[in-house]
């Protein structure tokens, strides 16, 4: 009897020290036993994510799950309930939307970006001031972002305003639903000319083009935050803390982002 308890006892110990093991994953691994974490991410930062996440991926081995979209469109999904635990968005004003919602932390700067004027137009003066080359070059077509869902579509409209020449250029207006898509006419001749992110401008695509600074437009802050009804919180939050190190704000530097503020 004494040996068949001592057996039982065995066996016990080690259902116990197994069950301790599967709590320590699953712990490791978020409430749900995820390790990934979902990031709704803007358009205009998707390809510098990519490059981020590859580092972050090989160094953590958690995986991170990117949807891109216009930040307008990202904000109503986390509105519906949308299952994502971290948001970063192109604009400051959306975060804050949803942190005075009761639906994300405190939202963070994560990257400062520029708009441009970029063409594939070899025929067009790089050296020209950008409102001379849309008014003075046959210019027929002009791509932009939604300014009503993208940031960087509003603040190319900002430009356009403040340089006195909307009236000039809106019927040649082209819209697209965010900044990737506005640069992707651009990029494949349907117009002529695009206002886009800095960071289009320095893609491997976009250096066989022409760029014009834009210094009308505002630069864009743009902010991060964490969703609180994320399933993985622990992870989430190592990632934001990664995106402040000086190897991810270097990445971010070259893709044409302003050190984090």
């Amino acid at each position: 009897m004494s040996m068949m308890f001592a057996k039982f006892q065995k066996n016990i110990s080690a259902i116990l020290l197994l069950a301790s093991g599967l709590f320590v994953l699953a712990a490791d691994c978020g409430a749900d036993g995820r390790r990934d974490i979902r990031v709704a991410v803007a358009t205009n930062f998707i390809s510098t994510m990519e490059e981020l996440a590859g580092h972050y991926e090989k160094e953590t081995g958690i995986t991170l799950k990117r949807s891109s979209s216009a930040t307008g469109v990202l904000y109503a999904q986390i509105l519906n309930g949308a299952p994502y635990d971290l948001f970063l968005a192109a604009d400051e004003v959306r975060p804050k939307l949803l942190h005075r919602q009761g639906l994300c932390e405190e939202p963070f700067v994560y990257a400062g970006g520029r708009v441009v004027l970029w063409s594939s137009r070899k025929d067009l003066d790089e050296s020209a001031d950008w409102q001379q080359v849309i008014i003075g070059n046959n210019i027929s077509r002009i791509a932009m972002a939604n300014p009503e869902t993208a940031p960087y579509g509003a603040a190319a409209m900002k430009a356009l305003v403040r340089a006195g020449i909307t009236e000039q250029v809106k019927k040649r207006l082209v819209y697209g639903q965010n900044v990737g898509q506005a640069f992707q006419y651009g990029h494949q001749g349907a117009v002529d000319m695009a206002f886009v992110a800095l960071s289009f401008a320095l893609s491997e695509q976009g250096r066989n083009g022409r760029t014009w600074l834009v210094p009308e437009a505002p630069p864009v802050i743009q902010k991060g935050c964490l969703v609180k009804n994320s399933a993985n919180k622990d992870s989430a939050k190592k990632l934001i803390s990664y995106l402040r190190t000086e190897k991810a704000q270097n990445i971010l530097y070259e893709s044409g982002y302003q050190l984090k503020e």
